[in-house]
């Protein structure tokens, strides 16, 4: 695959760049949604449903999902079967919720209906696509038409691969020997896929086409410190990562340019997730704390505006 670097931001342009965040981030203020300990330090994968429920894994015990109605008021959805333990979730456009599960190299189907009746939700959770050759899938992007993209880290060895997994639920390898892959998002005109690098603190962009197929890698920003975790895309395009260490989340431009940096209470954000009933509230999975931040963006999240039935959490 043809990979061709844009052009790094100078050290000037970072020393700019930098001299403008305290002054962007000075209204900016986060607050516990959910306070600590209510999940577990493997709190990740965040997202919110049409109804504007948000969902995180690991609620009070490895191997759950958690559903969280309101500023301070959690429960266990479920427990997955069979050892699994969750990281990333997203929904399509019909309400299943879809797991990355990092143990047995599975992503999981929780389909709607178990979200609107009153039984065991595991009930209607199936394995929706399996390949014993992935390492541990980490971190799930949707395109509007259902294709999933699966990061697929290997930490002992800081390397990579990055899975597509059509609606069919089949499983392609789209690149391998990359960094640690971690998050992985797609813009809102679904023609750019964008994935980061852990360790490599690389954030790379792919142009996208509609059946999934990607080309055109180039480097879309690099960090000098500090890990690089989740990534959600704005309905502007802009990018929000989540900086692992840093105790920020990242704000960057289509064109890979750093806007700002939201500073959190915590200082091991894993993910992030957009709802609220504007599509605003930006909802941070906190590593340590097994808490949940939330900080208000100026945008609305890529798929609010295109979520039927939208109403946000209170």
């Amino acid at each position: 695959m043809q990979i061709k670097k844009t052009m790094k931001l100078t050290l000037a342009s970072l020393l700019f760049a930098t001299s403008n965040v305290a002054a962007q981030n000075a209204n900016i203020e986060t607050q516990d949604w959910i306070k600590d300990g209510v999940f577990t330090q493997g709190v990740e994968g965040p997202a919110v449903d049409a109804k504007g429920r948000l969902f995180a894994v690991n609620y009070s015990q490895q191997g759950t999902i958690g559903m969280v109605t309101a500023q301070g008021h959690a429960q266990k959805l479920l427990t997955l079967p069979n050892g699994s333990i969750g990281n990333g979730i997203r929904f399509d456009k019909q309400g299943n919720m879809f797991i990355a599960d990092y143990v047995n190299h599975n992503v999981l189907r929780l389909s709607a209906a178990a979200f609107s009746e009153d039984i065991d939700a595991s009930m209607h959770l199936t394995v929706y696509a399996h390949n014993s050759k992935m390492n541990q899938p980490n971190d799930l992007a949707m395109m509007d038409n259902g294709i999933l993209f699966a990061s697929d880290p290997n930490w002992q060895n800081n390397t990579g691969n990055l899975w597509r997994i059509d609606t069919d639920g089949s499983t392609h390898l789209v690149e391998t020997n990359m960094g640690t892959t971690n998050g992985v998002a797609v813009s809102p005109d679904n023609k750019t896929l964008y994935v980061n690098e852990s360790v490599q603190r690389k954030v790379w962009r792919y142009e996208l086409e509609e059946d999934g197929k990607v080309a055109n890698k180039q480097l879309h920003i690099e960090f000098a410190d500090f890990g690089l975790d989740g990534m959600r895309t704005d309905t502007q395009g802009n990018l929000y990562i989540a900086r692992y260490g840093a105790g920020k989340v990242a704000v960057v431009s289509p064109e890979g340019e750093l806007i700002k940096q939201i500073s959190l209470k915590g200082q091991y954000p894993t993910n992030v997730a957009f709802g609220g009933k504007d599509g605003k509230s930006v909802f941070v999975t906190m590593q340590k704390r097994g808490a949940i931040e939330m900080f208000k963006a100026n945008f609305a999240g890529r798929n609010f505006a295109k979520s039927s039935g939208a109403n946000g959490a209170k």
